[in-house]
C-alpha cells in the first residue's frame, strides 16, 4: 500500500461521501487523475479529462512526447481542436506530462490506461504494454483508488490479469480498489468530438462499486448516455464484438464484390439499394482492412478461447487476401493489353491504412506492393501523410514525393488509400502509353471509368 500524497485527496471508490460531493470534488480539481499513454487516443482523452477536472498528469514512455506536451504542444496530426485544447489546459496547469509512471500513480486517485494492445507474429494478443503500465500503477496504488482500462483487450483481462496483478504488486486487498473497463469509441480525426459524447459510453466494473465510479467519471466528460453493463468482461466483449462485426461485414462485402463482377453489376449500387431496407447494413468493399483495430480484434477471441470461430477466421482470411486481389487487378489489366508484369512501371497511391491518418499497422499497401514487386513490376509508391519509407522499400517499392510522381510515367496506377492530396493529381497525364491501367481500391477515381486512354478497374465497380 502506497504512503503517497494521494491519500490526502478524496477517494471515489468505497467512499461514504455522497455522489454529489464526489462530483464536486472531481470537477473542482481535488481528485488527481493520471492518464497512461499519450498517443492518438490517449492525448485527446487526457486533454478532455484535464479540461473537465483541472488536475491531470499524462504519462508516456517517449521523452519527446512528454517534452512537447509540457510545452503546450500537440504532437498528434489531424485532430481538429486538439492543439488549442492542449495549449489551453497546459497553460492553466490542468495538464502536465511525465515519463515517470510510478510517480504519477503515487499522486493519483484515478488511473486511466489507454495504451496499445497488439498481436504477435502468430496473431496472439500481446498484453505486455498493458501489464507494464499496470506495474507502474500498482507501485503507487492506494486504497480507494479507481483504475480504468480503455485499451481494447481480450475479454476477462480485467478480471484475470489486471485486478490480480494490481493486488499482488500493490499489497492491497482486492476489495480496496476499483477496476473498470470503459472502451474507447474514438476515431482518428474526430477524437475530441467522440470523447465528449458522439456515442454512448460503455462502462463495466469488476464489482458494482467499480461500475458506479466509472459512471460518475464518464458522466462528467461525456454528454451522451452512460451505459453500465453487468461487469468488466461484458464491457471488454462489447468493444471486441464491435470490431468483429465490422471485419465480418467488410469480408461479406468483399465476397459479394466478386459475385457482382460475374453478374456484371455494380456491387455498390446493389449494396446501396439493399441498405434502404432497415434490417440491412452492408459495408463497402475495398483494397483491404488495416490499422491497429479491426484486423487484430477477432484474434482476441480466436486465439484466446476454445469456442468455434470459423466465421471470424474466414472473414480474416477474405480480408487478408484483398491487397493481393487488388494487385492482381493491375497485373491482369497489364496482361490484357499485352504488357508483361516484369518491367512494367506501376504506381501505388497511398501507404497509410486510412486516408488522413499516419498509421501503417496492417496497411493493405504492403500486400499490394509485395505482390506487384513479386511479379517483377517496377513499383513506385507515394503518400504525403507519412514520412516512413523503409518497410515499403524493403518490400520492393521506390517511395517518392508527389512532385516526383508528376515527373514520371507509368503503365498502371493502383489507388490503395484515397489521400486528399491525390485529388489534384492528373492521373491520365501519368500514362507511359495507352491504355493506362487504373485500379481504384477505394471508389475514389470513378470519374476515370470512361476517360479516353484509361483501362479502369474499381473494387466494387463493374466497369
Amino acid at each position: 500500500m502506497s504512503d503517497s500524497t494521494s491519500q490526502g485527496a478524496p477517494a471515489l471508490y468505497g467512499s461514504d461521501v455522497s455522489t454529489d460531493e464526489q462530483r464536486d470534488a472531481l470537477t473542482g480539481g481535488e481528485v488527481p487523475i493520471a492518464v497512461y499513454g499519450l498517443g492518438k487516443m490517449g492525448l485527446p482523452l487526457a486533454s478532455v479529462y484535464a479540461d473537465v477536472t483541472g488536475n491531470v498528469t499524462g504519462v508516456d514512455v517517449d521523452p519527446a512526447v512528454v517534452e512537447s506536451i509540457s510545452a503546450g504542444e500537440n504532437h498528434i496530426v489531424g485532430e481538429p481542436g486538439l492543439s488549442d485544447l492542449v495549449d489551453e489546459v497546459v497553460g492553466r496547469g490542468a495538464l502536465s506530462a511525465t515519463t515517470e509512471g510510478s510517480t504519477a500513480a503515487a499522486d493519483a486517485r484515478v488511473h486511466v490506461v489507454i495504451v496499445p494492445t497488439l498481436v504477435d507474429e502468430d496473431s496472439k494478443p500481446d498484453l505486455s504494454v498493458v501489464e507494464s503500465v499496470m506495474a507502474d500503477v500498482a507501485a503507487g496504488l492506494s486504497a480507494g483508488d479507481q483504475v480504468i482500462l480503455e485499451s481494447t483487450v481480450p475479454p476477462r483481462t480485467c478480471r484475470d490479469v489486471v485486478a490480480p496483478t494490481l493486488a499482488a504488486e500493490s499489497g492491497l486487498d482486492r476489495e480496496e480498489f476499483g477496476v473498470a473497463f470503459c472502451p474507447e469509441r474514438t476515431s482518428s480525426g474526430r477524437a475530441l468530438e467522440d470523447i465528449r459524447g458522439a456515442y454512448p459510453k460503455i462502462v463495466g466494473g469488476i464489482d458494482d462499486e467499480s461500475t458506479r465510479v466509472a459512471e460518475l467519471l464518464y458522466g462528467e466528460i461525456s454528454s451522451n448516455e452512460i451505459v453500465p453493463v453487468a461487469d468488466a468482461t461484458t464491457a471488454e466483449a462489447v468493444k471486441v464484438f464491435e470490431g468483429v462485426y465490422r471485419d465480418v461485414n467488410i469480408a461479406l462485402a468483399n465476397e459479394l464484390t466478386k459475385h457482382a463482377e460475374e453478374l456484371e453489376i455494380s456491387v455498390l449500387e446493389a449494396i446501396e439499394a439493399a441498405n434502404t431496407q432497415p434490417f440491412c447494413d452492408l459495408h463497402i468493399p475495398g483494397a483491404g482492412v488495416g490499422g491497429h483495430c479491426i484486423p487484430y480484434y477477432p484474434h482476441f477471441l480466436i486465439q484466446m478461447f476454445n469456442a468455434d470461430s470459423r466465421l471470424m477466421e474466414l472473414s480474416r482470411e477474405i480480408n487478408d487476401t484483398m491487397p493481393t486481389y487488388t494487385a492482381e487487378l493491375a497485373l491482369s489489366g497489364l496482361a490484357k493489353h499485352g504488357k508483361e508484369s516484369a518491367g512494367s512501371d506501376v504506381l501505388v497511391l497511398g501507404l497509410t491504412y486510412r486516408a488522413g491518418v499516419d498509421e501503417l499497422r496492417a496497411t493493405p499497401a504492403m500486400g499490394v506492393i509485395e505482390r506487384l514487386a513479386g511479379a517483377g513490376a517496377d513499383v513506385t509508391a507515394v503518400d504525403p501523410i507519412t514520412d516512413t519509407t523503409e518497410p515499403f522499400e524493403d518490400a520492393g517499392a521506390n517511395v517518392v514525393s508527389l512532385d516526383d510522381v508528376r515527373e514520371g510515367s507509368y503503365d498502371a496506377v493502383v489507388l490503395v488509400t484515397a489521400q486528399e492530396a491525390f485529388e489534384d493529381l492528373e492521373i491520365p497525364a501519368l500514362a507511359a502509353d495507352d491504355p493506362l491501367v487504373v485500379v481504384d481500391g477505394r471508389q475514389a477515381l470513378t470519374e476515370l471509368q470512361n476517360e479516353h486512354g484509361i483501362y479502369y478497374r474499381g473494387i466494387g465497380i463493374n466497369a
